[in-house]
């Protein structure tokens, strides 16, 4: 019989806060989930959203990837299933904004989101989607050590450029030094409103400047994104029919069509 493959790894990240990195986690994750992926969501911020998000409260949060990260629990301890079909998460708590302090002197402090992911815990998986915190901290660095891509989130409001050539420059320097093999999956506007001159502008700049990285899904401002958090569900649940469910299932499909397309032989 064939080895199984892989799960894909994408770490969604920008260290601005608040573009839709959760969001963007929770909505793609149940995206892909919903098309057959077997999906499973690390939640490596330390505020803990798309744990939240998923319906995973605080106090349910004995294993979580702070004890992930610190070598105190394996990676199948720390898991949880959701209420949604084929998508599970690993979640995330306050304890994690520490990481940098206590974690920054340990001699394998990049690598050890890559080690805690290896073994069988993941076989199960076709896609790992990682929340980065709103910085380029040490919890992000580990997360581009361990991923194959970048998914980058990008508000369509001013100066959402800004900061972006830092997120570059480090995704440059993790390639170098510790992932070779570590590029961009691409950059998904997201609070989109077509009917904004500012948010066309943006677009605009962003395929000016970005090329094909930037895919052509874009994301909605919708408020049924913004109400499904509080009902612990992800919207494609909550309003299947909203625009933000169907723009996140775009976005599935776009990432599916565009790895499929990679994996064709030249």
């Amino acid at each position: 019989m064939p080895e199984p493959s892989a799960p894909r790894i994408l770490a969604i990240t920008n260290q601005k806060g608040g573009v839709g990195k959760t969001t963007t986690a929770i909505n793609l994750g149940a995206a892909l989930a919903e098309l057959g992926e077997r999906v499973l969501i690390i939640d490596l911020d330390p505020q803990g959203n798309a744990s939240t998000g998923l319906g995973i409260s605080a106090r349910d949060r004995e294993n979580t990837t702070y004890e992930l990260l610190h070598e105190e629990a394996p990676l199948s301890a720390v898991i949880r299933r959701t209420g949604v079909e084929r998508l599970d998460i690993a979640p995330g708590t306050t304890d994690l904004s520490s990481t940098d302090v206590e974690l920054g002197s340990h001699e394998n402090r990049i690598f050890l989101l890559k080690d805690a992911l290896g073994g069988d815990a993941l076989a199960a998986y076709g896609y790992i989607l990682i929340d980065c915190p709103p910085s380029l901290s040490l919890l992000t660095v580990n997360a581009l050590v361990a991923c194959d891509a970048v998914l980058v989130p990008l508000q369509a409001e001013f100066f959402a450029l800004e900061g972006l050539s830092q997120l570059m420059l480090t995704v440059r320097d993790v390639r170098e030094t510790a992932n070779p093999n570590l590029r961009i999956e691409g950059v998904v506007l997201t609070m989109f409103d077509q009917r904004n001159n500012l948010s066309q502008q943006v677009e605009e700049d962003a395929r000016a400047t970005l090329g094909e990285l930037v895919l052509t899904t874009r994301i909605p401002r919708n408020v049924r994104l913004s109400e499904a958090p509080s009902y612990a569900l992800p919207v494609l649940a909550y309003d299947p029919a909203s625009k933000g469910s169907l723009a996140y299932r775009d976005l599935a499909e776009e990432i599916l069509a565009r790895h499929a397309k990679r994996k064709e032989p030249a």
